[in-house]
């Protein structure tokens, strides 16, 4: 119940943040919007589809690379496939994408999925560390833009945040979980150990995929990695602003407009509504319009939604048929 309340939530504060994205637009600006659109450089996503593409395959090299202290070596093309399913999953419900791809790579290359769930713990710490930087890079190129979009960040968030009867209701249900949970386990106290036993060897193969990272033999090919993902998020992004008129800019903006839309694609499904309405925040700092900054946004993420599902798709055909092949 929590888990969908919490993704039904944050779905609802993406649809709000079109709706409010959308009517920040005068309606005397609402030509220039749609024009803006009509008049899109679309051809753009076949360098930025490859780019992007280029991006997923260098993250399956690095979830392989942390998984070889543990003794597993799948192929690389196995790995590349459910990178892709995943991130086609995590459109329908966030994160889902992370655990359906170790079941995938688990049930291919018969490597134990709690292991490889630990991999990803770490390999999103080291995202979350990989974002910060970008942040720290664009705050030392922009620091009056990055200072003023985190106190209209700051400003925004409040009024997007739940109510606190909703918030008692959601206390109150936890509440209730965890009081017949502890009736339960003291009633049915015998019965748990049968139960308790497997959780623990999960567990436990989790925590050994989050300390690979630390047993890495080829560390600065993992750095590597990392920093080609980035760089190639950073390319996109760049290439993207040229997709509508009046919205080309410098490198610096684009470090900007990563750091920001990073935060959309985090705090709603899919960066739903928050991706183009960051975008057109930050561009409007650099002394866009709002107007055309919301269109270059809109026509970024959904870009980005295409190639998903474009390559989310062929994997989800190409995986079987791959592995049957082989057998």
């Amino acid at each position: 119940m929590a888990k969908f309340l919490k993704i039904g939530f944050f779905f609802l504060l993406g649809i709000l943040l079109i709706w409010w994205s959308l009517h920040q637009i005068p309606p005397q600006e609402w030509d220039k919007f749609t024009k803006a659109l009509a008049k899109s450089k679309f051809w753009l996503i076949i360098p930025i589809f490859f780019i992007l593409a280029l991006s997923h395959f260098i993250r399956a090299l690095r979830w392989r690379l942390i998984m070889e202290p543990l003794g597993y070596k799948p192929s690389i093309m196995n790995t590349f496939l459910a990178v892709l399913i995943g991130y086609l999953a995590n459109l329908a419900i966030p994160r889902l994408g992370e655990v359906l791809k170790c079941t995938l790579l688990a049930k291919y290359e018969k490597v134990p999925a709690e292991k490889i769930v630990g991999t990803i713990v770490a390999e999103r710490a080291f995202d979350v560390i990989s974002l910060g930087l970008v942040f720290l890079l664009a705050l030392t190129l922009q620091f009056n833009v990055i200072k003023a979009g985190w106190q209209q960040l700051q400003s925004g968030g409040s009024t997007a945040t739940t109510s606190n009867n909703n918030l008692f209701i959601i206390l109150g249900i936890i509440a209730f979980l965890v009081i017949v949970a502890v009736i339960l386990f003291f009633t049915l106290r015998h019965k748990f150990e049968s139960i308790i036993s497997p959780i623990k060897k999960i567990i436990k193969g989790i925590w050994e995929g989050v300390i690979s990272a630390t047993k890495l033999k080829k560390h600065n090919l993992f750095f590597f990695y990392s920093f080609s993902i980035w760089f190639l998020y950073l390319l996109a992004t760049y290439i993207g602003l040229y997709g509508t008129e009046g919205t080309a800019s410098s490198f610096s903006t684009a470090i900007s407009c990563l750091a920001y839309a990073s935060i959309g694609m985090i705090i709603t499904p899919g960066g739903i509504g928050a991706y183009a309405f960051f975008m057109a925040k930050v561009l409007e700092l650099n002394g866009i319009e709002y107007t055309l900054g919301l269109a270059n946004g809109t026509l970024q993420w959904f870009s980005q939604m295409i190639i998903v599902i474009v390559l989310g798709g062929l994997a989800l055909i190409m995986l079987p048929f791959i592995n049957k092949q082989a057998k």
